[in-house]
């Protein structure tokens, strides 16, 4: 097994697995991610998203896609781990545990000061989180805007 960043001949299997991670957390209508979107975000000149897979003996099992983040409280950047997902034949066998510590040996390498993500309540993966040490933050509740509300907000900025 190994850890190593996104490849673009990794693309389609990354793109499969956010699919599969999207039929796991109950909304496969909701994931629309096409090889094309992700090879544009993950490669262009300056890019804005990052990734790194799991292997075992040739065969991508896992990722981890993240970007940064920015800290006004700390004065540095961090990283947001947008989605990890590591296929259930897989999961026990320490590749979760080590696309975390890849993220976070690259904040402890740049000087970056958090490493967060979201996690669904419901989701079991809760407890090997708290098992890293990883502190649930309770007491923020997240917000989002999309489709018409994000329209119609914009609107009145134009």
């Amino acid at each position: 097994m190994s850890i190593r960043r996104v490849r673009p001949d990794d693309v389609d299997a990354v793109v499969d697995l956010v699919h599969a991670l999207a039929e796991y957390e109950k909304a496969p209508d909701e994931c629309h991610l096409t090889s094309e979107q992700l090879h544009a975000a993950l490669f262009a000149d300056a890019p804005a998203l990052y990734g790194h897979v799991a292997e075992v003996e040739g065969t991508v099992v896992g990722f981890a896609l993240w970007f940064l983040n920015f800290s006004t409280w700390r004065g540095v950047h961090g990283i947001y781990l947008e989605d990890l997902f590591v296929l259930p034949e897989h999961r026990g066998s320490g590749l979760g545990k080590a696309l975390l510590a890849t993220l976070a040996a690259e904040c402890v390498d740049r000087g970056y000061a958090r490493l967060e993500w979201w996690v669904l309540n419901w989701n079991p993966a809760r407890k090997f989180y708290e098992s890293l040490d990883a502190e649930a933050m309770d007491e923020w509740t997240v917000y989002r805007l999309t489709d018409e509300p994000l329209r119609a907000l914009a609107g009145d900025a134009r």
